[in-house]
């Protein structure tokens, strides 16, 4: 009987080694020798292809496929009005994204997002600009804040709210809301709920003539433009704003490095600190370049991210195994389930900075290099092939940021 098969078309699998450990190994290494089987000549989108060079060419230890966690403001289309605009990333856009929602909003110099409420939280961090927020406590107590990059809000669910971009710039900030099916559209409007009422009800909850009611808008404003507000003093004084308000604004740009090192630093807004978010804490990670984000895992919320500035690279470890790595740059949003191991090196020449935003009351986070800090080095060595005395020079606690090789 004749063999159909030739040695030559039997297919070639490289043995597994250090960074190839799968058999057969997966990427472009299998087609070393025969290039003809990374071919890829049909339609292609050589823009997009360049932002997602590990998509193109992933390293030799990814493996398999898992839900794609890769998404961004820069590809969600724009809702414009007189006075700003807002783009949004829901569930329903970005299938991983269950547990928040986000949404880019610029409001120009006077535009005003119109007074309204959510039923979810919402929590909010400037990018760029200043905005005057205000507000009713859970007391009914009011409070007039302006913001400016790097502060954060935070609304619970049901408190009344509204922002206003100031001069010279506006006000560009990016919301979370801790539910991933809320929507920027679908939100409890001031204007809207007038228009829904009997005049006559109008005029019997105001104490005032229905003649008062007769000039209201009749379709929702959203986003308006409006005269600037004028001094927050004057401002605070005519909203009656009083001591013991409970605060809604948190500077987190400005606020006590918990990580620092060469490499980076880590700062952090949560129930801890920030006592009015209950639902929603937060990280802003800053990476040199040439630093990394460790090795670790967050164990109590899954992990929202929004790219503020630089590029970065992230491989997600999962079960199975799987591990996938995507890349990501400024206005990018990025989610990590809960205890799903992962990094995010920089991978430019500026500055990396990202939040991580999670629903959850308070921050967590398991490092890496600190449990293997923390467990017997013959078991250690046991697991790795490592030799105890090697061991002994590893990191030893939670460092946040790797180092640079000079810190």
């Amino acid at each position: 009987m004749t063999d159909t098969h030739s040695a030559s078309s039997a297919p070639h699998h490289e043995v597994p080694t250090f960074g190839n450990p799968d058999e057969p190994a997966e990427g472009t290494i299998n087609t070393r020798d025969d290039p003809r089987s990374n071919t890829m000549g049909g339609p292609r989108n050589p823009v997009i292809e360049s932002q997602f060079p590990s998509q193109m060419d992933a390293p030799a230890t990814d493996i398999s496929t898992q839900p794609f966690f890769w998404s961004s403001f820069n590809i969600s289309p724009r809702r414009q009005q007189k006075g700003g605009w807002a783009r949004e990333l829901t569930q329903a856009d970005f299938s991983i994204s269950d547990e928040i929602s986000g949404v880019n909003m610029y409001l120009a110099p006077g535009g005003v997002r119109e007074l309204h409420w959510h039923q979810t939280a919402e929590w909010a961090i400037m990018t760029r600009g200043r905005c005057r927020v205000t507000t009713l406590d859970r007391h009914g107590r009011p409070s007039v804040e302006d913001v400016e990059a790097g502060d954060l809000w935070y609304f619970p669910p049901g408190l009344p709210h509204s922002l206003q971009g100031l001069g010279p710039d506006g006000a560009e900030f990016v919301i979370a809301f801790d539910d991933g099916a809320q929507s920027e559209s679908n939100t409890l409007l001031i204007t809207d709920w007038f228009a829904h009422t009997p005049p006559d009800i109008l005029a019997k909850n105001f104490g005032m003539p229905v003649e008062t009611f007769a000039n209201i808008p009749l379709h929702n404003l959203w986003i308006f433009q409006a005269d600037e507000p004028g001094d927050l003093a004057a401002d605070k004084a005519a909203a009656k704003v009083v001591e013991g308000t409970e605060p809604v604004i948190f500077r987190l740009g400005k606020s006590p490095k918990i990580l620092n090192n060469s490499g980076g630093s880590i700062q952090i807004a949560d129930s801890s600190n920030f006592k009015i978010a209950t639902n929603v804490a937060t990280a802003l990670v800053t990476v040199e370049p040439g630093g990394m984000r460790e090795m670790h895992w967050h164990p109590n919320a899954d992990e929202w991210q929004y790219y503020l500035r630089g590029s970065a690279r992230m491989t997600v470890f999962n079960t199975g195994p799987k591990a996938t790595t995507n890349d990501f740059r400024a206005g990018d949003v990025g989610v990590v389930r809960r205890n799903l191991g992962h990094y995010v090196e920089n991978t430019g020449d500026d500055v990396l900075q990202f939040v991580e935003v999670f629903r959850s009351d308070h921050y967590e986070e398991v490092s890496l290099a600190n449990w293997l800090s923390h467990l017997p080095p013959a078991l250690v060595s046991q697991h790795l092939n490592i030799d105890p005395s090697v061991l002994a020079k590893f990191p030893q606690g939670t460092r946040g940021i790797v180092p640079l090789s000079n810190g």
